[in-house]
């Protein structure tokens, strides 16, 4: 069996990352906070990317850890049946919790780097924070003097079409795909169910609200991703063995 996986923020709401529509989410409790991750607004306003600077600096990734959901697709891997982990997160935790960097897509790009708008210079995070740190409240590219930001997808860009296409093969190329923590509001990544249905995949849903495709569904599961997904994997471990 080739397991595809998609992944969203409800994954590693456990780890200490908020997701961003549910009740806590961080988009629900500051809808302002959306103007940050919106490229027109952020290239616009000034004010915009220096509240994004300090967002950034305080983002939750830099000292979470990995949870059980983490190291159950990890466990996956390791068993032989993970196609892909195409992950809509940009916390580098699956990584981090054992899975191969070959193995995961990283749809919506990383914080752990920063690009230029202009000369798209990448640089490691670490660098530009430590420059904010020390008092540059929006850090121009060190190259260009381009405006920089963090190396991930914001709303208003398209996906990097390498990336896209890769998570497109996975879904295409699997016999059951699971969505894990994602709302399935955004596209393309949304998408990914209806692909991977059309190619005669089974599609799972594990998340802890309704989504649009649960009627497309095989099988939706709506408790703690944290217990849910390790019980999964032993399934569908001990069903290959």
């Amino acid at each position: 069996m080739k397991v595809t996986v998609l992944t969203g923020a409800g994954i590693s709401t456990d780890s200490g990352i908020p997701d961003f529509r549910g009740p806590q989410g961080v988009w629900t409790k500051d809808p302002a906070a959306q103007r940050r991750v919106t490229i027109g607004d952020y290239t616009a306003d000034p004010e915009v990317r220096r509240q994004a600077w300090i967002d950034r600096r305080e983002h939750a990734a830099w000292t979470a850890e990995p949870n059980a959901g983490h190291a159950a697709l990890a466990e996956l891997e390791r068993a032989g049946l993970l196609r892909a982990l195409v992950t809509q997160n940009i916390d580098g935790l699956h990584v981090r919790a054992g899975n191969s960097a070959a193995k995961v897509v990283e749809l919506h790009g990383t914080i752990h780097h920063a690009v230029c708008l202009a000369c798209e210079l990448r640089t490691p995070m670490r660098e530009v924070l430590d420059r904010v740190e020390a008092g540059e409240s929006d850090p121009p590219c060190p190259r260009c003097g381009g405006i920089q930001k963090a190396d991930t997808i914001s709303f208003g860009q398209s996906l990097r079409p390498a990336v896209l296409q890769a998570a497109l093969d996975a879904a295409h190329d699997c016999d059951l795909f699971v969505a894990i923590g994602t709302s399935l509001t955004v596209q393309p990544a949304a998408g990914l169910c209806g692909e991977a249905l059309a190619a005669g995949a089974t599609l799972l849903i594990m998340n802890a609200e309704p989504t649009p495709y649960d009627g497309q569904a095989h099988r939706v599961v709506s408790e703690p991703i944290g217990s849910a997904l390790p019980a999964l994997v032993k399934e569908l471990v001990d069903a290959a063995g």
